[in-house]
């Protein structure tokens, strides 16, 4: 296959743990298509390591908890599964599936800068999965500030993945809200806090 020589392929889900002794795996969805995934379906494997990539073949499959069980062709005990851990499991790009209009690959996103209203919020840094209804994104600024803000379709304006943009309209104070904690922040509220004491 030509995308397998230039590198070229999609992450879809990312294998978190071993789940059963019958060489089942959890794995958390990256696509926004999770009815994407069936049986008989062929993935790629690509270790943490960054070994060669390995094609599975989809066994059975069933949701979990927030995660997708996966049992694959071949993967038969628990010590076969371990060797899956921490694999992104991978198509070549050629097989993206045809979105509906309005949906976006997340692998699209990373790079991206968002914009409140047309103020620059920063970069999307990563993108996190099972923390709630949407999918975060993780977006960092120049000062080093960090948001984590819902990639939600209520605040969602519009995606231009050609200009590496995405609009959005987010309520007053969620930035605020959504910050993480910087580490003088974190000195400033324990120093407040043994004051009390």
């Amino acid at each position: 296959m030509n995308s397998e020589t230039n590198g070229e392929f999609i992450t879809l889900a990312r294998v978190v743990k071993t789940q059963g002794r019958h060489g089942e795996v959890a794995a958390e969805i990256h696509s926004d298509v999770p009815e994407r995934f069936a049986k008989g379906m062929k993935l790629f494997a690509l270790p943490k390591s960054g070994d060669s990539r390995r094609e599975l073949e989809i066994e059975d499959l069933w949701p979990h908890k927030g995660l997708l069980v996966l049992k694959f062709r071949g993967v038969d005990s628990m010590s076969d599964a371990e060797l899956v851990v921490g694999s992104e499991l991978q198509v070549p790009s050629t097989e993206r599936a045809k979105l509906e209009a309005g949906w976006n690959y997340v692998h699209d996103l990373i790079g991206c800068t968002v914009l409140d209203r047309s103020q620059e919020i920063g970069r999307i840094e990563d993108v996190q999965f099972g923390a709630g209804e949407a999918p975060l994104l993780v977006v960092g600024n120049e000062a080093g500030k960090e948001f984590e803000v819902p990639f939600a379709e209520a605040y969602l304006e519009g995606v231009d993945v050609a200009q590496r943009q995405l609009r959005m309209n987010l309520p007053e104070g969620m930035l605020e809200i959504n910050a993480p904690v910087t580490a003088e922040e974190k000195q400033q509220q324990q120093s407040a806090r043994k004051k009390k004491r």
